[in-house]
């Protein structure tokens, strides 16, 4: 890859290495210059550019971002489409995220150009939670460069998955002692429902006992008995020894101990047990606690089906101080809660919706709703809809008025789950905007920026919509995201939260376009033309002509300028 200073008669295909902002030009970081942008800086008075230029061999930076997250990415995760040489791995589902670190530290060492960040092993990931990110530093890589990478990333055995928690049954065997207070039962086991809730474990049941091994073995026989998939043992006294009377109880019931003790304060006295193939834990007295200690970690890893022996206990060491300490003089409850405060969120996959704007009267189009076509054989807001449905938008509003009804007939399969609902715009002869208005105000909460997407260009496929999510990126002041073709802009465009408000306060027939002019700087340019749809971002069909022109041939490509 050659970079540096380039000469504009250079430019053409170079990677634009910092972004240029001149009155009517805008171009972002990472832009490839074409014939018009050339002619458009040497209009404002430049002569070269600083820019990078791939040469044969090199792999462009979002191609090698794919390839790596691709081969690295097992079980449980997904990969977003690549962007500015960032290609992320989400979490297809809640569980535990398990890395093959020796292998993450080999990787990073191939060279500076190649770099993965992942959550730390056995981190619980909620669905569509971020787990890694593969980050590409410069522009390109050499093909050989990308080939040794791959080499460490690809093996017989996964180097990121997640393992989801799967539902079993959990009983829990409590002894007693003379003094024992029952509200010290009972405070243990809402803190063990509160423990198994978390993970969608149910408590199938619970015995209390007197604090004798023989009384223990019997309970456990019990539950197992009673279709227990984990038993819980928790002693009126603490563990102290492996021949103490829980662990005599494990054994009495024709079970085994596996390891006494952990390197992890508060949960130091947990014993590992089994009887054939059922985990039986014996609890730290830390367990009657609901804050984080180690029997948390033990339990996580059995749920997700993770195995758990000796070795892993003992390599848990290493960020295993959970509790106070001389350095941390907060009461724990205290400590925990001004961190959760001060912390920001887990990484994630941003929460990005869809507002499908399917009001309009399409006046264009004659005496027939346009929205009502047919379209290889469905109609074309249900087309539509379909694409954005199969795309990473977590949540959809559709937006009808004219005609609803005949609007919600065509897509009542579509929005009979929750992902998707329809909104009735009745003033929607006031143009675009009241329905964009109508769209923004029924997102949730939780949304992060909106897509907002023309019930009329059939042709945006869901790879379109995808790739321009994976640009969205408010760190790296990508707030507005709009595809181009050829170099023209196109829809749909996505807007961060932050424009949510000034959405609202727009009129007239326009849409979301409106604030693009105002926030240059935070406008990302997404090129689809590697994409055999991509042509579509720039097509409405709005008149008998543009349908006809459709249905005769729907895999036509336009000419380019």
């Amino acid at each position: 890859m050659i970079f540096g200073d380039t000469p504009l008669d250079q430019a053409k295909g170079a990677l634009l290495a910092h972004s240029i902002m001149r009155p009517g030009i805008a171009f972002k970081k990472g832009r490839r210059m074409s014939t018009t942008d050339i002619a458009a800086l040497a209009a404002a008075g430049l002569d070269s550019v600083v820019a990078a230029r791939l040469e044969p061999g090199d792999v462009h930076e979002d191609e090698a971002a794919e390839a790596i997250a691709t081969a690295l990415c097992g079980p449980g995760l997904t990969a977003s489409a690549a962007f500015t040489g960032r290609c992320n791995l989400m979490a297809a589902a809640r569980g535990l995220l398990l890395a093959d670190r020796e292998r993450l530290d080999r990787l990073n060492r191939v060279n500076e150009a190649v770099t993965v960040a992942t959550l730390p092993p056995y981190a619980t990931v909620e669905a569509r939670q971020m787990a890694a990110t593969v980050k590409i530093i410069p522009f390109a890589v050499a093909g050989a460069l990308l080939e040794r990478a791959l080499a460490v990333a690809r093996d017989d055995q996964s180097t990121l998955e997640v393992a989801p928690f799967r539902p079993r049954r959990a009983a829990l065997v409590q002894t007693r002692l003379p003094g024992l207070k029952a509200s010290l039962l009972d405070k243990t086991r809402a803190a063990v429902e509160g423990r198994l809730a978390a993970l969608d474990c149910p408590l199938s049941g619970e015995t209390r006992c007197g604090h004798r091994a023989e009384e223990i073995a019997q309970a456990i026989a019990a539950a197992r008995e009673a279709g227990a998939e984990i038993v819980l043992v928790s002693g009126a006294s603490a563990i102290v020894d492996r021949r103490d009377v829980v662990p005599a109880g494990i054994v009495a019931a024709g079970g085994a101990i596996e390891h006494f003790g952990m390197p992890v304060d508060p949960g130091n006295l947990l014993l590992l047990g089994r009887l054939e193939e059922t985990p039986v834990l014996g609890l730290p007295g830390c367990a009657r606690s609901p804050k984080l200690n180690g029997f948390d970690w033990v339990l996580q890893r059995i749920v997700a089906g993770v195995p758990v022996g000796p070795a892993d206990v003992m390599a848990m060491g290493a960020g295993g101080l959970l509790k106070e300490t001389a350095a941390r003089p907060l009461p724990r409850a205290q400590a925990v809660e001004e961190a959760q405060e001060a912390a920001p969120r887990p990484a994630r996959a941003p929460r990005i919706a869809a507002v499908v704007l399917a009001a309009g009267r399409s006046t264009r189009m004659g005496a027939d709703n346009k929205l009502l076509a047919d379209i290889g054989g469905e109609p074309m807001v249900r087309r539509v809809l379909g694409q954005v449905l199969a795309s990473q938008a977590v949540e959809v509003v559709v937006v009808a008025g004219h005609e609803a009804d005949l609007i919600k007939t065509a897509l009542e399969e579509l929005t009979s789950d929750g992902r998707c609902s329809l909104v009735h715009n009745p003033d929607f002869a006031a143009g675009l905007s009241s329905s964009l208005h109508r769209g923004i105000a029924a997102l949730g909460e939780t949304i992060d920026g909106a897509l907002v997407c023309l019930g009329d260009m059939p042709q945006v496929t869901a790879a379109v919509i995808d790739r321009l999510i994976a640009a969205f990126y408010p760190l790296e002041g990508r707030t507005i995201c709009l595809p181009t073709w050829a170099g023209k802009r196109g829809n749909p465009v996505l807007l961060a939260r932050r424009y949510f408000a000034e959405v609202q306060a727009i009129s007239g027939d326009v849409g979301a376009r409106a604030l693009i002019g105002d926030y240059p700087e935070a406008v990302a340019e997404v090129a689809m033309d590697d994409l055999a749809s991509g042509f579509g971002v720039l097509e409405d069909i709005d008149t008998p002509e543009a349908l006809e022109a459709l249905a005769a041939d729907e895999d036509r490509e336009p000419q380019r300028d």
